[in-house]
């Protein structure tokens, strides 16, 4: 019997937060951020986000 391949929605709901406010704060004629300190913690997080739905999501298809 096979598994279903499932999807952490929580990861989902806080990666797109974070990408949406590392969008808004960029700005594209400067190519700079607002707040930069705190958009590179928004960028990491978001990075470690994707990873971790990534990993949950083949850690399911494996089993």
């Amino acid at each position: 019997m096979e598994s279903k391949k499932r999807v952490n929605f929580i990861f989902i709901i806080v990666a797109f937060m974070l990408g949406t406010t590392v969008l808004r704060h960029f700005d594209v004629k400067t190519l700079s951020f607002k707040m930069p300190a705190l958009d590179i913690l928004f960028l990491i997080a978001f990075i470690v986000t994707i990873y971790l739905i990534i990993k949950d999501y083949r850690k399911t298809t494996k089993e």
